[in-house]
C-alpha cells in the first residue's frame, strides 16, 4: 500500500468523523473539491502547504496525519515505550514531549 493511498485514507477518516463534505472541507483548506478527491484516493500528494491546512481544518498535528496503524493495545505501546528507551534520541524526543504536554 503506498503512502499516498495510506495519507488519502486517513484524511478521509479523519474528515469524515468531523462530518466534513469534500466540498466544505476543500473550501477550508483552500483547494478545488476534485483536488480533495484525488488526495483521497492516493491519486496526488497534497504539498506542504495543503498538508498544514489540512492539519488545522481537522485538528490534528501534521505528524497524525501519517500514523495509519488504527489503534495499539496497552502492551504493544508498553512495549514501544519501553523500546524507545533504549535509544538516546528516542530518550530526548520522549522527554521533550513530556515536557510540553
Amino acid at each position: 500500500m503506498s503512502l499516498k493511498y495510506q495519507l488519502g485514507q486517513k484524511i478521509q477518516i479523519l474528515r469524515k468523523k468531523r462530518r466534513l463534505t469534500q466540498e466544505k472541507f476543500a473550501e477550508l483548506i483552500g483547494i478545488d473539491p476534485k483536488n480533495v478527491s484525488k488526495i483521497e484516493n492516493g491519486n496526488n500528494y497534497p504539498s506542504s502547504e495543503t498538508l498544514t491546512s489540512i492539519a488545522k481544518a481537522l485538528d490534528v498535528e501534521i505528524y497524525e496525519l501519517f500514523v495509519f496503524k488504527q489503534e495499539l493495545s496497552y502492551e504493544e505501546m508498553k512495549a514501544a515505550i519501553l523500546k524507545a528507551l533504549d535509544n538516546e534520541k528516542d530518550v530526548l524526543y520522549l522527554y521533550q514531549m513530556l515536557k510540553s504536554m
